[in-house]
């Protein structure tokens, strides 16, 4: 098969991730093919090799985003990185920060850096499929953003941004995230700060 059809069926399948297993099938080839085939076209510059299994068409690369959502599953994009997208924090995020029920782990595909924070299964919700520059995501709502940040700051684990906006987040939404992660103390310390920051 030649370089062409293998570029134009990759596009043609909307998948700019995928791993080993869809690539064999994509082009119906056996696995040693498909091995192959993906060590001869990243060697050429053709192919992204993310991590381990996966890979992605220089031609059609993902964004961070993206990246971010399938290089270490389950996650979503959550953190400083949702609370710059939902214009809470002024500042642009140049790492993606998610979410995850796994362990706390971070990666680096090329110059970007993925940050991967774990949170209580319970909690892990308040995220939906939203559509970044053409491509479907999973991102935190603006207020379940806000409870796994402010419940990094409150185990010390981050330092609180001086300059968080919290105009358009929803209290009582806030405060339901809030209450998933079990803790009497953290629920009391974000009454006070949402009452000292708006």
């Amino acid at each position: 098969m030649k370089l062409h059809e293998i570029q134009n069926k990759i596009i043609e399948s909307r998948l700019k991730i995928f791993s080993k297993l869809e690539f064999k099938r994509l082009l119906g080839v056996s696995e040693s093919s498909a091995q192959q085939l993906l060590e001869r076209y990243t060697k050429k510059g053709v192919l992204a090799r993310l991590k381990g299994g996966l890979y992605a068409l220089k031609l059609n690369y993902p964004s961070g985003y993206l990246i971010a959502n399938k290089l270490y599953e389950p996650s979503y994009i959550s953190f400083e990185t949702a609370l710059s997208y939902h214009n809470l924090i002024p500042e642009t995020v140049y790492s993606f920060i998610s979410a995850t029920t796994k362990v706390t782990k971070n990666f680096s595909v090329g110059n970007q850096l993925f940050k991967y924070h774990k949170i209580k299964k319970r909690a892990f919700t308040g995220y939906k499929l939203t559509d970044v520059a053409g491509e479907r995501v999973l991102v935190a709502e603006k207020e379940k953003a806000l409870a796994d940040y402010l419940y990094y700051v409150f185990l010390k684990k981050k330092s609180p941004n001086e300059r968080l906006r919290l105009k358009g987040v929803k209290r009582d939404k806030l405060l339901s995230y809030v209450s998933l992660f079990e803790m009497p103390n953290f629920m009391k310390w974000v009454k006070n700060v949402i009452r000292t920051t708006t």
